[in-house]
């Protein structure tokens, strides 16, 4: 039997029409701006371009990539919730932002072509100003992503796009990297060079391909507001009455505690474990593997049961690397060594605890309220970002380390995804007939 659907989808009947070739289209989007990812990932190559270029004692220069990160993420999107809404055509600005993105790896690039950065005392800035860049551009990318995502695709066949946008992403991107780091990270100072302008590559050709979607016009009635105090205001007002979005908002943020740690890992690996610059490439391939096995697993999940369900399992799942990081910390001196590798396998869960995310707000609330409703969560989920820096600098003092902060954030995890279990199934009152108060921020 097929889902009732969510209120106000589609707008246009040619969408569901349509639906197919646009979510193969999205799909193939997703695949090549995943392969361009691997050579940028947060929890391998960019921290290890930072130590290369600023030292290996700089835990707290380690620590600003998330809050940077996070910041571009959430932020920028709460600030264009309005624009977005706006847009006749939200895949043009998909497409922009997409290809917008490469061109901070492609600065990146040249200047590592050009001069040596790491004799370059003002490399560290410069590296830092271009990474604030690329993550605005992705979080407004990701906020047009699920906006067209929203559009085009049924909930209940987003699952479907995760899986083969991360599974078969996954295959190419593997052999891309076991293919091209092993070489480069060889020699990192040119190495780096040829890896930022991969990505940059990547990140390009997955823009045009968004320009090949079918979209219908939108029909915006009456003027909306782009100032930052009204998005601001109107973002405060929809957590005042939803009491659900209220929750959501805390299992993100309990759960943003596991992101802030992720440039740590391999700064564990490569400082007190004393492994070679080259496992850097083992530690890419492991994570993007077992991100694409288990989307096998997720999407599916996700279509039957409902992205609650798959949203608590993901949590949970990803408090298991900082646990298992402790773990192996405390094994003899070369067996946890040789199995560190390990904790990238259950770290392949924590992009996909960021889909999930995405895939549920969508469910919570009416098409109209999209932009506003992920700009919320988004915004949100940044809030634990702000102790990003001193949880670096804690990770660099000798009484707390590495093993006291991996063990605080383990155990904030798992209280997030307990408290996934206080989340309303959308899904339920589709069927219930309860269309009319779902999202529009008047539960209460």
């Amino acid at each position: 039997m097929t889902p009732p659907s969510p209120p106000g989808w589609p707008a246009d009947p040619d969408v569901e029409a349509h639906e197919p070739r646009n979510l193969a289209i999205l799909a193939a989007h997703q695949i090549v701006f995943r392969i361009g990812w691997i050579f940028k990932t947060e929890s391998v190559i960019i921290p290890a371009f930072l130590d290369l270029v600023a030292g290996p004692s700089s835990g707290m220069l380690r620590g600003l990539l998330p809050v940077i990160s996070r910041f571009g993420q959430s932020l920028p999107p709460a600030l264009a919730a309005g624009w977005m809404r706006s847009r006749q055509l939200k895949k043009r600005a998909l497409a922009g932002l997409a290809m917008g993105a490469s061109l901070p790896f492609a600065a990146l690039a040249v200047a590592c072509f050009t001069v040596g950065v790491c004799r370059w005392s003002g490399i560290v800035w410069y590296f830092l100003g271009l990474y604030a860049l690329f993550f605005v551009l992705n979080g407004l990318y990701h906020l047009a992503f699920g906006t067209v995502q929203g559009k085009l695709i049924r909930p209940w066949r987003r699952g479907r796009l995760l899986v083969i946008s991360t599974f078969y992403g996954s295959l190419p991107a593997m052999l891309m990297a076991w293919w091209l780091l092993p070489g480069w990270l060889r020699a990192p100072e040119a190495g780096f060079a040829w890896i930022f302008t991969f990505a940059a590559t990547c990140f390009l050709l997955s823009g045009l391909i968004v320009l090949l979607l079918f979209e219908s016009r939108d029909k915006i009635s009456g003027p909306l507001p782009y100032a930052a105090r009204t998005n601001m205001a109107e973002m405060a007002d929809v957590l005042r009455r939803d009491r659900n979005l209220r929750r959501l908002t805390v299992v993100a943020m309990l759960f943003g505690s596991g992101l802030i740690v992720i440039p740590h890992y391999q700064a564990l690996a490569l400082g007190p474990m004393q492994l070679p610059m080259q496992v850097l490439m083992l530690f890419a391939i492991t994570q993007n593997a077992s991100v694409g096995v288990f989307s096998l697993f997720l999407g599916p999940l996700a279509d039957h049961w409902g992205n609650r369900a798959a949203l608590g399992l993901v949590v949970l799942g990803s408090a298991v690397p900082p646990a298992l990081a402790v773990a192996l910390s405390q094994l003899p001196v070369g067996l946890g060594e040789g199995m560190y590798w390990l904790v990238y396998i259950p770290l392949g869960v924590t992009p996909l605890v960021l889909r999930i995310l995405v895939n549920y707000t969508l469910e919570i609330c009416i098409p109209e309220q999209h932009p506003r409703y992920l700009a919320t969560v988004n915004l949100c989920l940044a809030v634990p970002f702000v102790f990003a820096p001193l949880v670096g600098l804690l990770i660099d003092l000798e009484p707390v380390g590495f093993d006291v902060v991996f063990s605080a954030t383990a155990v904030l995890i798992t209280l997030g995804a307990l408290m996934t279990l206080t989340l309303e199934e959308p899904r339920s009152r589709w069927i219930d007939g309860q269309l009319e108060a779902l999202g529009t921020g008047g539960e209460e």
